[in-house]
């Protein structure tokens, strides 16, 4: 760890990615990418680093990272991903999604492709179309999901102009107890998602079972007792989140369901296989 080169660069830096190296290469990284947050004009930008050791014609080392260039970027740079040799794509707090290409021969990027309303809310809480924050990307070429604050996941491809798919129609959080989520899907899911720390005992999907988790669920149930407003079991990072009970609402499959919305114990939906379905007994 004796060969660390820093530079500083005048920006708060959300993101760094190394550029894959060609299958079968034995080269190792030499260029990386990086996007920045927070400022008055983000940017995403190429370095590339050069043998370290050497010194350069500025009598600075070589080994140190140089800008190869940059573009202006709007909005923080959530995510960001090389989604081959020569593009690179960035999701946006705007719930853009950019294709950028790098010119080798002249070290410029440029928009290649460019999704501008990926993801946004909609509802009678919103306009009628407020931007959400893109997340999270997944890059396999020529595939690109996103993942965004809207509660939607988008598959798109670089040579549409359309997203292909988008799945996670609406997410609900229950008015008087926010342990309990709800989500439907395209895929005709609806699934309740409990969180809630006062049955320590329960079973869960994701419980690993043992002394040591049923330890941490009643430390966190006898803390939740006391702290009942501070808390909250989705924002919390201790290990009791692993015993999250995951149920299927719906007695089968069935074709999308679009819509939901929950009060008290009573649950309403709406699907495409053009049926209502209700529950007045969530919690029985």
């Amino acid at each position: 760890m004796e060969d660390i080169y820093a530079k500083f660069v005048s920006q708060k830096i959300s993101k760094t990615r190394w550029r894959p190296v060609p299958p079968g290469s034995l080269q190792t990284a030499d260029i990386f990418a990086a996007g920045s947050w927070d400022n008055e004009e983000n940017y995403v930008s190429l370095w590339a680093i050069g043998d370290f050791g050497n010194l350069d014609s500025d009598g600075g080392f070589e080994g140190d990272h140089q800008l190869l260039c940059d573009i202006r970027h709007h909005g923080d740079v959530m995510d960001l991903q090389f989604f081959d040799q020569e593009r690179i794509v960035a999701a946006s707090s705007t719930g853009c999604v950019t294709v950028f290409l790098h010119h080798p021969n002249n070290q410029t990027l440029s928009v290649s492709q460019q999704w501008t309303s990926a993801h946004y809310h909609t509802g009678p809480g919103s306009p009628s179309c407020s931007s959400a924050p893109c997340t999270g990307i997944v890059c396999s070429n020529p595939e690109i999901v996103t993942v965004g604050e809207d509660g939607r996941i988008n598959l798109f491809r670089a040579d549409h102009k359309e997203a292909v798919r988008t799945i996670v129609w609406e997410v609900h959080f229950h008015p008087s107890n926010p342990d309990h989520l709800f989500t439907c899907s395209e895929d005709g899911s609806l699934w309740h998602w409990d969180a809630s720390t006062d049955v320590p005992e329960k079973s869960s999907l994701f419980n690993q079972g043992g002394r040591n988790s049923t330890f941490l669920s009643h430390s966190i149930s006898n803390q939740a007792n006391v702290h009942q407003s501070l808390i909250s079991s989705w924002l919390s990072t201790d290990p009791a989140k692993d015993r999250i009970e995951i149920t299927s609402l719906l007695p089968s499959r069935t074709l999308s369901v679009n819509s939901l919305d929950v009060l008290g114990p009573c649950l309403v939906c709406g699907t495409d296989s053009e049926a209502i379905y209700v529950t007045r007994q969530l919690f029985s």
